[in-house]
């Protein structure tokens, strides 16, 4: 697997520098320049007239391959999450078995550099697929800039893939693998709740994100099923990391809430709830209960070992790689799919006696 930071582009007029001057999207650009895509004549013509002033060089290239060969390319925040590199991981195993090559293109959380990544990617002939790792924050702007992608690279016979993201709007061509956050955090929750916990704080990353929001209804969900009424002091934002767990948990504790059990939206965050209840002079499990999730290695390494929630990783990548090369049909049923969680019981919870 190559790692490729950053997206220089290539030298002279691109793609999109024709678009713009034509005034339509990259998609239509690229349909317009395309043999076998229906577009308006007025359209065409104000394309091939951007390319003329141009000086831009249509490159042959064959939309819809039969036979693809390219490479499958990957999109992601960084490398350095455990989660993210697993999801690396099982990416490039299912491009060498499929006989493809894999790339990885780091964009760091800014979207100006994965907007230079996606021009790089719909200028790039042999790429096969996009694949796009990472909950994010479900925005109109976001919804557009994307579809805007899906329908550029289809239009030149690449496949976007969204891994760990919701699906588009219906007729946007990309494919969605993701994890059951809902279901994960549902199971988290009930196992604490089951073991007489009745007061659990949630530490969350960002409130908009999809994956808070995913997690954060299977909270909620599980306290409703068990009759507990849900405190909304008890639910605490912040960043999806260590800092901001132990931030969160520190705010916690110094407001004083009554809680008797931590569920942290990641085992990294678990970390960090761990040391700020340690600083603090408390112990777990014997004064607080503690649940993660994702299950990275960590996890059983902390002490206690982390009673956490399984994510298949490496499955989730690989199954990226499998929507793009086999490419269902519309219609199919097998456009997006749902990959399973269940909890993972280690020494991190202890039941609560009645008297506690």
């Amino acid at each position: 697997m190559a790692e490729i930071e950053g997206a220089g582009r290539r030298s002279g007029p691109t793609l999109r520098d024709v678009a713009k001057r034509a005034q339509v999207s990259v998609a239509t650009a690229s349909r317009a320049l395309a043999s076998d895509y229906p577009v308006a004549e007025p359209t065409r013509a104000k394309v091939l007239q951007a390319v003329e002033e141009l000086n831009y060089v249509v490159t042959s290239r064959t939309p819809r391959r039969a036979a693809p060969t390219g490479t499958i390319a990957m999109v992601v925040s960084d490398v350095v999450s455990p989660l993210r590199s697993l999801v690396a991981t099982g990416v490039a195993e299912a491009a060498q078995d499929y006989g493809r090559l894999s790339a990885i293109y780091i964009t760091g959380r800014e979207l100006r550099r994965e907007e230079e990544v996606f021009a790089r990617l719909e200028e790039t002939e042999d790429v096969e697929a996009v694949i796009l790792v990472g909950g994010v924050e479900q925005t109109d702007e976001y919804e557009q800039r994307m579809a805007s992608h899906a329908r550029a690279l289809h239009a030149r016979g690449s496949q976007l893939v969204l891994c760990g993201r919701p699906p588009l709007a219906p007729g946007v061509p990309a494919l969605v693998v993701e994890y059951d956050n809902r279901g994960g955090a549902y199971a988290a929750t009930s196992h604490l709740l089951s073991m007489g916990h009745r007061r659990v704080l949630t530490l969350t990353g960002p409130e908009r994100s999809t994956t808070t929001i995913g997690r954060v209804e299977g909270y909620r969900q599980a306290l409703q099923d068990f009759g507990t009424a849900l405190d909304p002091a008890l639910v605490i934002p912040g960043t999806a990391d260590r800092s901001g767990a132990y931030q969160g948990c520190l705010r916690a504790l110094g407001d004083n809430l009554e809680f008797t059990a931590i569920f942290a939206h990641n085992d990294v965050m678990a970390s960090g709830a761990l040391a700020a209840l340690r600083e603090k002079g408390l112990s777990v499990p014997e004064d607080i209960s503690l649940v993660g999730y994702d299950n990275i290695p960590v996890a059983q390494e902390l002490s206690p070992p982390l009673t956490t929630v399984y994510m298949p990783h490496e499955e989730l990548g690989k199954a990226a790689v499998r929507l793009a090369v086999e490419r269902p049909a519309p219609g199919s049923g097998r456009e997006r799919q749902l990959l399973g969680t269940h909890i993972v019981i280690r020494s991190s919870v202890r039941p609560l006696s009645s008297g506690s």
